[in-house]
């Protein structure tokens, strides 16, 4: 097919061509955007398509004017070079990728997808960060999309809304109870810069937790909405494979629906890990019991010496609690020992009491109540000494298991590790199941990160379904220290100016929020470096912060 277009000249004929784009990919079952001369786009027709019985007939469009197709289709896949080639709406990339895919017996799978209808374009499973992303991003594509999220119920019966570990029991809560103890500093500092008030200073539990569950709810109502305005279908239920396109989801009252798809995503997380040993789900409770816990937890045991446990251990003595941290072997494993035991030396002259060398072997109940008394019995790991100690509450955080174990992946075939529940993917998050992926958490020698899963889904949905790119500059934010106290709701504001004629380089950045000198340093130091807007786009980012607003801006000033 020969298509003819005059050279652009304006927006509206850039988005004529993205049209005619769009109505090609959506109308052939095998589309080749190529040029008549180059000899990538002849091998990749006679070596892949013309064996399949297919085959030059893929359409290879042809224009007067190929350098606007080629331009906006390198914004629509990230790929500046032809062939392009699409199958079944799929973008497979280049003729490398083509030929490997081909060579794979991947170009053959794809071509029969068409002779089987689904219900669902694309069926993801998990609502955390990175299932969110990539199904928003996914449904913005034009395709159909479900996200099913079911948060099962510990062991104390806590339970959360849309949005994953990071939202309801992780990062957000876990800072706005930090900000919480920081104020408690800042309190005992004041004195010292003429501020006067009485010696009596108490902290309430009861109206942090409300104040900031209250706001973690705002943020569940808000995921619901924004899915739905998206037009993503988001049912609350439990998925697993039946088939290998097909789940079956069940309800919180038992009621079970069957869904097929020609993709899936796995997006599952991690939930904490227990100790394995008598009382220890009977009586102890971990991260994600504690930022919703209805009383103060008193004086409290932490069992463990990972990130999450020394953060806790952190906010829950600066609020005034007596803390004690139990340590098998070293502070933070597998982050350099020289800044982990820094930390751990900062934290003791804080008030944190640390019991090296022990494991607990049993936990019992002394006393009910909220909190009651626990007793903790412990084996020393060097010798055979026993000791034993009370406490209100016995936060357990050892690390985290993936929530792969009972989704029905060996009824699809998926492979996971059976030592620790991990998938593992190519490069393109994909499984050995060609039409299921995965993202987050669960990955096998990935980080474990909320940023990454997010950058993840988005990449994921883009590759898959060929989607087109927003170009990004500026963005009102509310930082997370205002949102408790409900104070400068988007007042904050953050813009970069970007010479376009120089590869986006960014040549201007203003920032209004809380500690703009230490944000502006870092990026200063970046701009001297030449850095550009699509290296912002690709840069992970650290959160919960402020800066990270500048790897996720969305909007340009010039589109109003």
């Amino acid at each position: 097919l020969l298509i003819i277009m005059p050279p652009i000249e304006n927006e509206a004929g850039r988005e004529q061509i993205r049209s005619k784009i769009k109505e090609l990919i959506d109308a052939n079952q095998v589309l080749v955007f190529s040029k008549s001369f180059c000899p990538f786009c002849v091998k990749v027709s006679s070596s892949c398509f013309s064996s399949l019985s297919r085959g030059a007939d893929g359409h290879k469009c042809v224009s007067e004017d190929g350098t606007n197709y080629q331009d906006l289709l390198h914004e629509m896949t990230g790929q500046k070079t032809v062939p392009n080639v699409f199958i079944n709406k799929k973008h497979i990339g280049g003729c490398d990728k083509t030929m490997k895919a081909h060579k794979d017996g991947v170009l053959q799978k794809l071509l029969g997808e068409g002779s089987e209808v689904f219900d669902y374009d694309l069926i993801v499973i998990g609502g955390g960060s990175g299932g969110l992303a990539c199904s928003k991003k996914t449904a913005a594509l034009g395709k159909k999309v479900m996200v099913l999220d079911y948060v099962v119920p510990t062991p104390k019966g806590t339970t959360w809304g849309l949005g994953g570990t990071c939202v309801n029991v992780g990062c957000i809560p876990k800072k706005l109870m930090h900000q919480t103890a920081l104020l408690g500093t800042a309190m005992e500092d004041a004195r010292k810069f003429g501020w006067e008030f009485s010696d009596q200073v108490t902290h309430n539990w009861e109206t942090m937790r409300t104040a900031v569950n209250n706001y973690i709810g705002s943020l569940n109502w808000g995921y619901r909405v924004s899915l739905r305005d998206k037009n993503v279908n988001y049912v609350n239920a439990y998925a697993e494979f039946v088939e290998p396109h097909k789940i079956k989801a069940t309800n919180k009252r038992g009621k079970e629906m069957f869904y097929t798809a020609a993709k899936f995503v796995l997006a599952t997380g991690e939930r904490p890990r227990y100790l394995g040993i008598p009382g220890d789900k009977e009586y102890c409770i971990t991260s994600d019991d504690l930022f919703s816990l209805p009383y103060c937890p008193g004086k409290t045991l932490v069992i463990g010496a990972s990130y999450v446990a020394l953060e806790c251990g952190g906010f829950l003595v600066s609020l005034g609690l007596d803390v004690t941290v139990m340590v098998r072997s070293i502070l933070l494993r597998g982050f350099d020992q020289d800044m982990a035991n820094r930390a751990g030396d900062y934290m003791e002259t804080h008030g944190v009491k640390f019991l090296r060398k022990f494991v607990p072997t049993k936990v019992g109940q002394l006393e009910a109540g909220t909190p009651g008394r626990l007793k903790v019995t412990a084996k020393s790991t060097e010798s055979d000494e026993i000791i034993e100690g009370e406490y209100n509450t016995v936060l357990i955080a050892v690390g985290r298991d993936a929530c792969t174990g009972k989704i029905g992946l060996d009824k699809a075939g998926v492979e996971v590790n059976a030592k620790n529940g991990k998938i593992p993917v190519n490069d393109e998050e994909q499984t050995n199941v060609p039409h299921i992926y995965a993202i987050g958490d669960i990955l096998e020698g990935k980080w474990e990160l909320t940023p990454v899963a997010i950058q993840a889904g988005k990449l994921l949905a883009r590759r898959l379904f060929a989607g087109a790119t927003l170009k990004i500059y500026h963005s009102l934010f509310w930082p997370l220290e205002f949102t408790v106290p409900g104070r400068d709701n988007n007042k904050c504001y953050a813009k970069i100016i970007c010479n376009n004629l120089d590869n986006e380089r960014v040549i201007g950045f203003h920032y209004l929020g809380p500690n703009a000198g230490e944000v502006t340093q870092g990026f200063g130091a970046a701009m001297k470096c030449g850095i550009t807007k699509d290296q912002l786009d690709n840069t992970i980012g650290i959160h919960p912060t402020c800066a990270e607003i500048f790897t996720t801006m969305e909007v340009t000033k010039s589109s109003g």
